[in-house]
């Protein structure tokens, strides 16, 4: 008899476990209490219930639910105040206290900073320190939606429906010291109280189930070590000068962002003769990229830019940048020097000094961010580059960029400036920026960038980061009526 009864149920599980609903959304936080979750034991008081929403405010803690899931889509709505910080954890399991060391967390981070020396750039919808985001693509005192989808090997995050993030986890990835844990699996989710001074909601908290799926191909073992390498201490891996040419468009942008897991920042060519060449132009095409999970940036081009745009509408994008390819020489030639047919070499050591002259009038006076695509000579120059870069010559630029607060391109397609000029700019405290300049959909890896932060000893701290409205040069220096020097 105790055979039979201990047959049925084993039949009654697995006939229940087989028929276990997927695809259908289940509410797992009722709005009123706790019911279902697990405080961890460490400082308990800081997640409560306010107003229907799970309240995550004060010393670290989380917060686990009662389950185990696999292959699943897991959606909440979230608010944060000004400077608060938060998670969702996947995959992971109960723990008394701590970080939680199983899993993934995604970041709930719209505008806190860090503190101490420890700067936090990692945006909302990072998959924390395996692929970061560091646009920020939501604001704090706003509800927004988060969704995260994972089916066998790929993870996708969604903030307001609109994907931001997806990582393809290989069999074994690279993990380092201390996050051999930070796997796919099979876990429940937790969420996190930061610290005190931060406060961030959940409300209308539910999970569907999926089903058993295939496998993601993971398109590049190697380059997810090297990104994974680079996410983890938080180094920004942002390309900030990308263009929508040779068929390009915003889409390819963000799908190869989202599988390689670089940052973007899209820019258009702003100048005389070129494709924005006004304020009518210059709007039509920041509607036109609106929305997408990308920096907005500005190349202005020429040195007539600061007469065609508005100080409204420089302020429009993230960012601003130029370089020193296009000026007029002392005797009246608009020297273009990326084509041969365009620039006049007289003298080459005249038309080095002549060159030297123009950055340091272009960088002390344009309200700009960055300086790209430098030391660039014409190709006719381009073999002596290490001679005619002199050492007096790399001080005067680094020191017209420390001065005025513009950060240095390291680029990826010209592979300039080299490692001597970028280490003298790091003593002087300039910042650094990545950038491939693409002329075709080809976007690259950033390839000679990374060699760059290794034999120069960059670091996080080194990279330049985009300044509030109030402190953007269009705002401070405002546009000069026309470039001297």
């Amino acid at each position: 008899m105790k055979k039979f009864l201990y047959s049925l149920i084993f039949l009654l599980v697995f006939v229940s476990c087989q028929n276990k609903p997927t695809g259908e959304w289940e509410v797992i936080f009722n709005g009123t209490d706790l019911d279902g979750w697990k405080v961890a034991a460490e400082n308990p008081t800081s997640i409560t219930v306010e107003d229907g929403a799970i309240k995550c405010s004060g010393e670290r803690s989380h917060l686990f639910y009662d389950g185990d899931f696999k292959n699943f889509e897991f959606e909440t709505e979230v608010k944060t105040l000004e400077h608060s910080n938060s998670g969702i954890f996947i995959h992971t399991k109960y723990q008394a206290d701590g970080w939680p060391a199983a899993g993934y967390e995604i970041q709930v981070n719209n505008s806190y900073e860090g503190t101490g020396d420890y700067k936090e750039r990692k945006k909302t919808g990072s998959i924390y320190s395996i692929r970061n985001i560091y646009y920020p693509f939501t604001k704090d005192n706003e509800w927004f939606k988060m969704r995260v989808k994972v089916e066998e090997n790929m993870i996708e995050v969604f903030v307001n429906d609109v994907k931001v993030n997806e990582y393809i986890q290989p069999e074994n990835p690279w993990r380092w010291e201390g996050g051999e844990g930070l796997k796919l699996g099979r876990g429940t989710f937790a969420l996190q109280a930061h610290d005190p001074k931060s406060t961030v909601y959940f409300k209308n908290i539910r999970v569907k189930e999926l089903p058993a799926g295939t496998k993601t191909a993971v398109p590049d073992e190697a380059w997810d070590t090297v990104a994974t390498k680079l996410a983890q201490p938080g180094f920004p891996l942002i390309d900030y000068h990308v263009h929508l040419k040779g068929g390009l468009t915003i889409q390819e942008v963000v799908q190869n962002s989202q599988t390689v897991g670089i940052n973007y920042g899209i820019a258009p060519n702003c100048g005389l003769k070129f494709p924005v060449t006004n304020d009518s132009t210059l709007y039509a095409y920041i509607d036109s990229v609106a929305g997408s999970p990308t920096f907005k940036g500005m190349q202005a081009e020429g040195r007539e830019w600061v007469t065609l745009f508005s100080p409204e509408a420089v302020a429009k994008f993230d960012y601003v940048f130029t370089d020193a390819m296009t000026f007029t020489d002392k005797k009246g030639r608009r020297n273009r020097i990326w084509i041969p047919e365009e620039v006049w070499v007289d003298d080459k050591q005249q038309f080095m000094d002549d060159l030297v002259s123009k950055i340091e009038a272009i960088f002390s006076q344009e309200p700009v961010d960055i300086y790209v695509n430098p030391t660039v000579l014409p190709t006719s120059l381009m073999e002596e580059y290490d001679q005619l870069w002199t050492k007096e010559r790399m001080a005067k630029v680094v020191k017209v960029l420390a001065e005025n607060g513009i950060a240095l391109e390291i680029n990826a397609r010209y592979k300039t400036p080299k490692a001597e000029m970028i280490k003298m700019a790091k003593e002087a405290g300039v910042k650094f920026t990545f950038g491939t300049n693409n002329t075709s959909r080809e976007l690259g890896k950033l390839e000679y960038c990374i060699e760059m932060i290794q034999e120069c000893g960059l670091t996080p701290n080194d990279m330049f980061e985009i300044k509030p409205d109030s402190l953007k040069p269009i705002k401070v220096k405002g546009l000069p009526a026309k470039i001297t020097g």
